[in-house]
């Protein structure tokens, strides 16, 4: 019998499938940047579900985020970004969502960047994503003791997790449904982002670090003023410190 020369053609690449993605957007008095926030993400990714996080404002931001058409959880007072984004998880949650990104309210974070956050996870390549602004035109400007303060951060939870961690304070995210459930479970309250990190290092799920270009805050307060900046500090690393102590419960299954 001839045997057949042929060139067998390689397996066509497929392509990663699409999860059910819904983006959160925490807010607290973000009357002024909520609106172009919300249509840059519609603009740059039209199929993605938006849900607003309204974190006790006192302003439109409620009102504002209702006329964009967009779903709002709008809670009775102001609990903190940790709350709010956790709030965010449970929604996303409940609503049987896969893939959730945190996108700030205040207009720093770039939504035409949110396909370089997912690619990991879509790719099954992370559980969290988180993207760094600590890259060569990055544009962070942040006050001299911020800065000195993510360093800190950043040498201490890469000891803690095991591995480089460049930016431990970035807000802009992405989890798939592993992490999506662990922190509508479990998720730090007070200065999240950081301790976020380590727990889900406690767990064993995996994080990369992408990097993005950081805008600048055009209204809005940030959480983090410069006078709370040496408070926040010290309050984190003692968080970090008793984290070292505390007992993780096991990952829970899905139903």
């Amino acid at each position: 019998m001839a045997q057949d020369l042929r060139t067998k053609e390689p397996p066509a690449q497929l392509a990663p499938r699409r999860l059910r993605s819904i983006a959160i957007v925490p807010a607290y008095n973000e009357e002024g940047s909520l609106r172009t926030v919300v249509e840059e993400i519609q603009a740059a990714e039209p199929e993605l579900d938006i849900v607003v996080v309204n974190d006790g404002s006192t302003d439109g931001t409620a009102r504002v985020a209702a006329a964009a058409g967009v779903a709002v959880v709008s809670l009775p007072f102001n609990v903190g970004i940790g709350g709010a984004v956790q709030t965010g998880y449970q929604y996303a949650l409940e609503h049987d969502f896969e893939l959730a990104i945190q996108v700030d309210g205040d207009g720093q974070h770039d939504p035409r960047e949110i396909d370089e956050v997912v690619r990991p996870i879509l790719e099954g390549r992370a559980d969290l994503v988180v993207g760094t602004r600590f890259v060569t035109g990055g544009g962070y400007r942040g006050t001299r003791i911020r800065r000195v303060g993510i360093r800190i951060f950043a040498g201490i939870v890469s000891l803690l997790v095991g591995q480089r961690v460049s930016d431990t304070t970035s807000g802009f995210r992405a989890v798939n449904r592993k992490a999506l459930r662990l922190f509508a479970a479990d998720y730090p309250h007070d200065y999240p982002e950081v301790e976020s990190m380590v727990l889900l290092s406690r767990h064993r799920l995996r994080m990369l670090e992408v990097p993005v270009q950081m805008r600048v805050r055009e209204t809005g307060n940030s959480s983090i003023t410069a006078m709370r900046s040496a408070y926040y500090m010290i309050k984190v690393l003692l968080a970090l410190f008793i984290g070292l102590f505390r007992r993780y419960p096991t990952q829970l299954e899905e139903p």
